[in-house]
């Protein structure tokens, strides 16, 4: 998960959006997203989705099975 988590900051950073402010824009929490972000947790597949509709992106890409 170690790709999903710099893909998800990196996109983050892109919307230059703070933790907090991605939490308010999609639904969860600050702690989750830190979480995600370090790789320190699994996000659900409701969260990539959630993710890639946001960012505009496939959850593959997400994930790392795609560029």
């Amino acid at each position: 998960m170690k790709i999903f988590a710099e893909r998800l900051k990196e996109l983050r950073i892109m919307k230059n959006l703070s933790q907090r402010d991605l939490a308010k824009e999609t639904g969860f929490t600050q702690a989750a997203i830190a979480y995600w972000e370090n790789a320190t947790r699994v996000p659900a597949a409701t969260a990539v989705v959630v993710f890639a509709k946001y960012f505009g992106v496939t959850a593959d890409y997400l994930l790392g099975l795609e560029d």
